[in-house]
């Protein structure tokens, strides 16, 4: 926690582009049999998914700074917030536009925004959670009034459409259709507003030392762009392992640093990784008096847009007391990431 004015949550706003590609239209479309369709909806847990580009033409129908801006607007007018009025802004993605520039400067832009800090953090699934505590903690200082936070990917952009599915590494196929595109953002500021509610805390902790990545994702230039290197590798298996304990470990963490019993939380923000993997980690954590909140069944997983999504559909609901908990595990290198709101009086 930090000891300076407290941090209000203002507005959120989201962005997705494009219809939903549901399963059936996925699997038709990169030629996989029709059991894939059934093992997708049984084990995966993912309805839809929209993507920035068009399946049909290859056609890149959306940027990451497309989907930025049009989330960054959302919520600033849901924050009743005009974009004079930001003096920091900061992003979370593994998928930029560009290496440079920075996709943050260029939505910063696109907003008629300049003369301020802005920072851009590559992560993947604590990525927005690690935008949230920069922001938190440099509007803690008092030298700045109003952010503009954002997490968004288009993972999308970097299908081939002419590959053959089928004899892909299990990993991409599994990757082709768990994530989707998406974007999110969120107005913070040290004065309240209607509807807002207090970011309580912020964690973000990288954990770990010694161990082997659970995911990696290449990228290639030029000079390397043949090299035979495999785009993407996971662990599942250490995933599935390792995040529902992770999980529970954060959530243990927060309720302790606030002085929280598990029974004053209202609403859970579980991570969103996929349908099934989200119901297994919900288990774990073992909260039954909070709704949960999740959406990834529908989004697809949008990695740092996620939080948003579901801070957009919570902010609504929260009465005066209220309190929720947002959980974020990034297995690349095994990050644990949560956030904390409340709705004050």
């Amino acid at each position: 926690m930090t000891n300076g004015p407290d941090v209000h949550l203002l507005g959120v706003g989201t962005a997705l582009p494009g219809p939903p590609v549901d399963n059936a239209a996925l699997t038709r479309r990169f030629g996989m049999p029709p059991v894939w369709e059934q093992w997708i909806d049984s084990f995966i847990g993912i309805r839809t998914r929209h993507f920035a580009l068009d399946l049909d033409t290859g056609e890149i129908r959306h940027t990451l700074a497309d989907l930025g801006e049009t989330a960054a607007l959302r919520a600033l007018s849901a924050a009743r917030t005009r974009p004079s009025q930001i003096d920091l802004m900061v992003l979370g993605t593994s998928s930029p536009d560009r290496l440079m520039p920075g996709t943050v400067n260029v939505v910063a832009d696109r907003l008629g925004i300049d003369q301020i800090p802005t920072y851009q953090l590559q992560s993947g699934c604590s990525g927005a959670v690690q935008a949230l505590e920069l922001a938190r903690r440099l509007l803690g200082t008092g030298a700045y009034r109003t952010a503009l936070v954002l997490g968004a990917d288009t993972c999308a952009k970097h299908m081939d459409l002419t590959v053959d599915a089928a004899a892909l590494p299990h990993a991409e196929q599994v990757n082709g259709v768990l994530f989707g595109d998406g974007a999110g953002a969120a107005v913070l500021s040290t004065e309240p507003g209607p509807g807002s509610a207090v970011l309580r805390h912020t964690m973000v902790r990288l954990t770990g030392l010694n161990r082997e990545p659970g995911q990696i994702v290449e990228w290639f230039g030029r000079g390397d762009r043949d090299s035979g290197r495999q785009p993407l590798s996971e662990d599942y298996k250490a995933i599935e392992e390792s995040v529902p304990k992770m999980a529970v470990e954060i959530l243990e963490e927060i309720l302790e640093e606030l002085g929280w019993a598990e029974t004053d939380v209202d609403r859970l923000l579980p991570p969103q990784l996929s349908g099934r993997m989200t119901e297994r980690i919900a288990a774990a954590l073992d909260l039954p008096g909070a709704g949960q909140v999740n959406c990834v069944a529908e989004t697809g997983n949008t990695g740092n847009a996620l939080p948003f999504f579901q801070l957009e559909r919570v902010l609504p609901q929260l009465a005066e007391g209220d309190r929720v908990v947002g959980v974020a595990v990034e297995s690349s290198k095994w990050i644990k990431a949560g956030f904390a709101l409340e709705k004050a009086g």
